[in-house]
């Protein structure tokens, strides 16, 4: 048992992404979470290892898809292969959660759920861990719905964002907030009024909740999903659990928790019990090789290399060329990936289309690159 950890407590990891804008290093059998992104580890061990002062290893819960389930095993050893879930086909987070949540109120019926993403960075994690103690206190009381914000540094139109509402009782010294509602990915003026206003946080897709609540919450925001797991979950330990798997998975609606679940729960009447918890961890979703950029240059328009290179009159550059000596000249802002089999070159500020690559190399049927 990791130190002070709570035996109710479970964490349930989602890491069934693809990462189609880190090709060409992102493919399908090791996607981004499955990289050394930002260090000599994957960013799945990363956050296994973020959060183990928490969670012993028995007390984690994966849920990926059948392509990387095998390298999700190999990658967390020490979590019991009975613990990593494998998805059929891919239905969304709310279809994933609901999966691992009929596991665990199976053989923990009174855990109180972490869920987290695989493949986040995060840089102040002492602080962090001190937040999911007290998101998981506040969760532990039945119909709570908890959630970390973000404080926005910019006005980002890709996230989606929490509006806070009145201030609740402080969880251990850290602040909360009762959540008003929840807005997914507005323009750009939009974006820049929530950032002034300073009500509004990112939505980092962290959430705590014990299990009977999310349960509950299924129950009655998606009751056809909440039946077919309750079909599931009589299978689960016997020969007929992988059947009844491919045969119910598919049929389930294919939609976020965030719409599924958080935004209906501040709109019936139920708001007082769904929280914030303002989260200045030095978070990054990563989202892009741009991202990766910002978070690794020391200084303004460094260039960014894995290896031995040189640079003249070059600057801003992301370079990640394994084995090769590299030699820049007379480029600004660009990043250039190479592997085996690809090469990625583009600037900086179109990262974000490198997804547009995948989506041709999948219309092509390009098997082999993807």
């Amino acid at each position: 048992m990791a130190k002070n950890e709570n035996p109710e407590h479970c964490a349930v990891i989602l890491a069934g992404g693809r990462g189609t804008r880190f090709w060409p290093r992102s493919r399908k059998r090791t996607p981004k979470q499955l990289l050394n992104i930002v260090s000599d580890k994957s960013m799945l061990r990363e956050t296994v290892d973020r959060i183990g002062p928490l969670f012993s290893a028995n007390r984690i819960w994966a849920v990926t898809n059948q392509d990387q389930v095998a390298a999700v095993r190999r990658e967390l050893r020490r979590v019991p292969h009975a613990q990593i879930l494998s998805e059929p086909i891919g239905r969304n987070t709310t279809a994933a959660i609901a999966v691992a949540a009929i596991h665990l109120a199976q053989k923990h019926p009174n855990a109180v759920m972490a869920v987290l993403p695989a493949d986040h960075y995060i840089a102040n994690t002492a602080r962090y861990r001190r937040i999911v103690r007290a998101a998981m206190n506040l969760a532990s009381v039945p119909g709570n719905l908890v959630v970390l914000g973000i404080p926005p540094t910019r006005p980002e139109t890709g996230f989606g964002y929490i509006e806070r509402n009145a201030a609740a009782a402080p969880q251990n010294g850290i602040a909360v907030y009762r959540v008003k509602k929840f807005t997914e990915k507005p323009d750009q003026a939009r974006a820049r009024q929530y950032v002034a206003s300073g009500r509004y946080f990112w939505n980092a897709g962290m959430f705590f909740w014990h299990v009977s609540t999310f349960l509950d919450c299924l129950r009655k925001f998606l009751p056809k999903t909440w039946d077919a797991m309750q079909k599931l979950r009589q299978s689960i330990g016997t020969p007929a659990y992988s059947r009844a798997l491919r045969r119910i998975y598919p049929r389930l609606e294919n939609v976020s928790v965030d719409y599924a679940i958080m935004e209906p729960s501040t709109q019936d009447g139920a708001r007082e019990r769904v929280f914030v918890l303002p989260a200045a961890i030095g978070w990054s979703d990563i989202g892009s090789w741009s991202a990766v950029y910002e978070l690794l240059a020391r200084s303004k328009n460094q260039n960014v290399t894995n290896v031995l290179s040189f640079a003249l009159n070059a600057a801003g550059n992301f370079i990640w060329t394994p084995g090769k000596f590299t030699a820049i000249v007379g480029l600004n802002g660009l990043v250039v990936v190479d592997t085996a089999d690809a090469l990625l070159i583009c600037p900086r500020d179109r990262t974000q289309d490198v997804s547009k690559v995948v989506k041709w190399l999948e219309e092509n049927r390009r098997e082999d690159l993807l």
